[in-house]
């Protein structure tokens, strides 16, 4: 029982070194798992919503819209679960100028339902719901009312499908119409769109590089009053996949499975299916045109040989009055009255050749008569031309049937494709990233603290120790006296840490995600098991150095125990022998340095502890720094241009002549620009579809005229990179990369993530799907986006463009039709704001998809998640470098009580001694903190290494301000602790300290 009041006295008379090992423990376990519980948090509470709202696995797209031969074939691909055909149609409206929506059809079979926020769902024909965003921008309320135009293009996925058949018609075979929805509209609700969780209530809306939509809204319609019966997609749903969490590799491998085996042959042959559909459609229509005509014609065939057979019976009748009137005479002329009378009773019979002589010769004498044959006969004449006119279109149509009709395209999606989940998935990637290798350096920093401030209790109890081992205390008795202090403090730090771990940080983060998502059901959980193991982690760490300190000590015998430590021998440290300066030093001066270099361990502990505290504070204020300047780096100085515009194939060239006739741009460059996809070549011939182990990245495929390849470096800066260490990288001269016909050139961001170099082989994929193996020529700075650049004619090598083989040789690439330039980079004249203008003003044209103002890219461009981590980092470092300090502070203190109470024996005074101490203090804080500076940078480079997110690449950067600031930080810190010594210092009874221990 002694035993135990004793160590419960040691106990409280320790209770700064409790606290210490405590408060480093919270921090540790509260940056342990404190990211990842918001991460994780954010994870389940996200899959949980796309599993209640039904959010597709798999989504199929086709150039010709999809039949429900597709949609049937869909549904018998192993694996899926249900499939939903789904229709939609692109309208505009006037709301501050010319706006464009997707109508899109509420699903009926449990997929993609959106999420009611306010109001009802729509149910009737011109009902719908709209998204928040639309709300606040329109200043609509439900009840509003709104009237649409439909594009002319019914949808999206029909556009190249549009084969205007024989007849002109804009139908895509006999049987399938593309969708169209009521004009007329009545908002009854506000739903939040699953494939768009960008929070526009929120402090900052998504980013504007990562934005995707090709329309500003989308408008949700119930199935009643959609007239149609071609689908715009299908959405599938995946067996198993709702059973894995959407974010884990075991959900992309479940519906991998099922995506290999939709562009295998379900894919191909449905291409071919639906391809001859349209043909045999157009042959349908070829063939009831021909009918159709070949009934007008013969109706009209037979009206004119009735006319004509009228006219005849009118000749032939005034005949044979002429030829009886002739032969009545000729017999009133002869002797016999009898047969005179006998051959006027019958009409003389005619020849033919006669009979003819006689028609023509009255039909000549007659001008009524020559009129009606003349019209006759033209009318004949018009007849056969019309039917040989007829017969040669009909004819021209069929030959040119195959070739009007293009191929037909499949695009399989999964998840990764929507905008709002690969976004809100490479956010959270990215901070789990960091969460996973912060707590390193603070169980590092735990244990150094851990193994200063309990070999020091330990020593303390030195002559103690001796005693209970006297007595018969087994040592491991007499050392639980000092593992239980530690355990006890790790286990109340690491419970508290667990509470700001699973609490505290995770509701900080989550109240950052919803200020840029909609994640409806969010709550905090907690993980046992990684709570548990987190909390573990730190006791093993503390109990290891705990356990090294009480060895250290009791493998001497009771009786070296109970003697006092003999004092360290005197030596001469290394400024002693350089003369000249030591001479030079005063004499607390050299008291000063001797301390410091004599007592390696503290000087060890305290340099390092200081460094790894300012090295955390460097680290978190370069991860801001270089996120910081992504914006600008990109989009002022790679890209030269101000301005890219980009437009539907078929609007090209209207687009192309509004730019240039606006008078704004100084310089041009017509290029093509496809999304595309970029993986590590298999090995194969690129058509394999089996990606490297690295995985695939969308890219932005750009395609420049084989004529203009040197004027790709007037409107972007050409810098080859190569791959450094800890997020370094060797850039190049600008201007010293040029664009060939041997190779492509990756962006940095892309080349990065999938490990790529010059030499590489990668597998490329066209805007049309079509696969082909690449070699990369070299890698080209590059922060935002991944921009792959490829010449017009290694682009028709790849993919086979016709007509594009001769580029090259042909006298200007504006005369090959093997590819539509189907974008413009821009250098304009004015101001920034003019430039963002003139943006906004180009896309309400009708030609303009897209156009996107560099200036407004550089100045709008925001990564707010992660400034909220790396300023949570930072302050959490901040705590650990103030706790290190006053750690090593009062383990400094208590080993040199003696020394202290002698200093005032000596008559030094308070002030004095503070002065003597502090110093001594100041000056490992300053070795620390030169130390940590560049120690922070290096950390940095390795952790912006991790931060390997879609399209982005990471230049670390550390501004000198950052610097002065980590270092202030940390100075300020041990000025803040030297006031908590002080008084600790003042309370050094020199009498009492001075006694013998004997």
């Amino acid at each position: 029982m002694a035993f135990v009041k004793d160590m419960l006295r040691m106990w409280a008379h320790s209770w700064k070194r409790f606290i210490s090992i405590a408060m480093i423990t919270l921090l540790g376990v509260a940056v342990l798992t404190g990211i990842y519980a918001g991460c994780r948090d954010a994870f389940r509470s996200t899959d949980r919503f796309f599993d209640a709202q039904g959010l597709h696995d798999v989504q199929v797209l086709s150039t010709a819209g999809l039949s429900n031969g597709d949609i049937a074939a869909l549904r018998k691909v192993n694996g899926v679960a249900k499939v939903q055909a789904e229709r939609s149609q692109e309208v505009t409206f006037d709301l501050d100028g010319r706006k464009s929506a997707t109508m899109q059809e509420i699903g009926t079979n449990g997929i993609d339902q959106p999420y009611l926020q306010e109001g009802r769902m729509p149910k009737k024909a011109g009902e719908i719901a709209v998204t928040r965003k639309f709300i606040r921008d329109s200043g609509k309320h439900i009840g509003s009312r709104l009237t649409v135009t439909p594009e002319s293009a019914s949808s999206d996925t029909s556009d190249t499908s549009d084969t205007n058949g024989a007849d002109g018609t804009n139908e895509t075979n006999g049987t399938d119409e593309a969708p169209s929805f009521p004009t007329k509209l009545t908002i009854v609700g506000v739903v939040l769109d699953l494939q768009n969780l960008s929070n526009p209530d929120g402090y900052s809306a998504m980013t504007s590089f990562r934005s995707t939509a090709t329309t500003d809204y989308t408008f949700f319609a119930p199935s009643d009053g959609v007239t149609g019966t071609l689908c715009t997609s299908a959405t599938l749903l995946v067996k198993g996949a709702a059973a894995e969490s959407t974010f884990d590799e075991s959900y992309e491998n479940t519906v991998k499975q099922v995506t290999d085996r939709i562009d295998g042959t379900v894919k191909t042959d449905r291409q071919k299916a639906r391809r001859q559909e349209l043909l045999d459609a157009g042959n349908r229509k070829i063939a009831d045109a021909r009918a159709e005509a070949d009934k007008k014609f013969a109706d009209a065939q037979s009206q004119i040989d009735a006319n004509r057979q009228q006219f005849n019976q009118q000749v032939d009748q005034i005949v044979s009055m002429q030829a009886g009137a002739a032969a009545a005479g000729a017999a009133a002329n002869g002797a016999n009255a009898g047969a005179a009378a006998a051959a006027g009773a019958t009409t003389p019979q005619l020849d033919e050749t006669t009979r003819e002589t006689m028609r023509e010769t009255i039909i000549a004498a007659s001008p009524e008569l020559t009129q009606a044959k003349q019209q006759l006969d033209q009318a004949q004449s018009q007849l056969n031309e019309q039917k040989a006119s007829t017969e040669q279109t009909l004819k021209t149509k069929e030959n040119e049937l195959k070739t009007s009709i293009p191929q037909v395209r499949w695009y399989v999606q999964d998840r990764q494709s929507l905008g709002g989940f690969s976004a809100l998935k490479s956010d959270l990637d990215s901070i789990q990233s960091l969460g996973n290798a912060f707590p390193i350096v603070f169980l590092l920093v735990a244990v150094m603290m851990s193994l200063t401030a309990m070999a020091r209790m330990v020593e303390e109890d030195r002559s103690l120790i001796g005693t209970y081992v006297g007595l018969g205390y087994g040592r491991l008795a007499v050392a639980s006296r000092y593992l239980l202090f530690a355990l006890l403090a790790c286990l109340i730090g690491g419970g508290l840490g667990l509470i700001a771990g699973f609490l505290g940080i995770p509701a900080f983060l989550l109240v950052v995600l919803q200020g840029m998502y909609v994640m409806p059901g969010l709550r905090l959980e907690y993980d046992w098991l990684y709570g548990s193991l987190g909390i573990a982690l730190f006791v093993v760490g503390v109990l290891a150095a705990t356990i090294y300190a009480c060895v250290q000590e009791m493998r001497q015998t009771p009786a070296s125990l109970l003697r006092p430590k003999a004092p360290r021998a005197g030596s001469r440290i290394l400024l002693e022998r350089i003369r000249p300066v030591w001479n030079r030093i005063g004499f607390l001066g050299k008291v000063t340095a001797r301390n410091i270099f004599r007592f390696k361990s503290r000087l060890i502990m305290t340099v390092g502890g200081v460094a790894g505290c300012t090295a955390l504070i460097v680290c978190g204020l370069a991860i801001n720094d270089t996120v910081a300047d992504l914006g600008i780096k990109q989009y002022r100085d790679i890209y030269q241009y101000d301005l890219m515009v980009v437009s539907d194939d078929s609007d090209a060239s209207a687009m192309r002549t509004k730019v240039a006739s606006d008078g704004r741009v100084t310089s041009s460059l017509d290029v093509r620009i496809e999304s595309g996809d970029l993986a590590i070549s298999g090995g194969g011939d690129g058509d394999s579809g089996k990606a490297g182990s690295s995985g695939s990245e969308s890219i932005q495929l750009v395609a420049v005229p084989e004529k203009h390849l040197s004027d790709l470096g007037e409107m972007v800066t050409l810098q080859p990179v190569s791959s450094g260490m800890l997020g370094t990288s060797g850039v190049g001269k600008t201007g010293s990369l040029k664009l060939d016909d041997d190779g492509v050139i990756v962006a940095q961001s892309a080349a990065s993530a999938l490990g790529v170099k010059a030499g590489s082989k990668v597998r490329l994929t066209n805007g049309d799907g079509v696969r082909a193996t690449a070699k990369v020529s070299a890698v080209n700075r590059n922060l935002i986006g991944s921009d792959v650049y490829v010449s017009e004619t290694y682009y028709a090598k790849l993919f086979d463009s016709k007509d594009a083989k001769n580029t090259k040789n042909s006298k200007s690439s504006e005369d090959s039709e093997a590819l539509t330039w189907n974008a413009v980079l821009a250098k304009l004249s004015g101001s920034d704001t003019s430039q963002t203008d003139y943006a906004e003003s180009l896309e309400e044209d009708s030609s303009v998809m897209k156009a996107v103002s560099c200036a407004h890219m550089a100045d709008s461009f925001k990564f707010d998640l992660m400034g909220a981590v790396v300023a949570l980092i930072v302050a959490l470092a901040g705590g650990l470098a103030l706790v290190v300090l006053f750690t090593l502070a009062n383990t400094n203190v208590s080993e040199r009580v003696r020394e202290m109470a002698t200093l005032k024996v000596l008559g030094f005074f308070d002030r004095e001694v503070h002065h003597y101490v502090n110093r001594e203090m100041m000056i490992l804080t300053v070795m620390g903190v030169i130390l940590g500076l560049p120690l922070g940078r290096l950390v940095g480079g390795m952790l912006t290494m991790a931060l390997n997110m879609p399209s982005l690449y990471f230049e670390v950067e550390v501004k000198p301000l950052s610097y002065v600031i980590a270092a202030v930080a940390t100075m300020a810190f041990a000025l803040l602790v030297q006031l908590f010594v002080n008084p600790v210092l003042d309370r050094i009874d020199p009498i009492s300290s001075l006694k013998s221990v004997e």
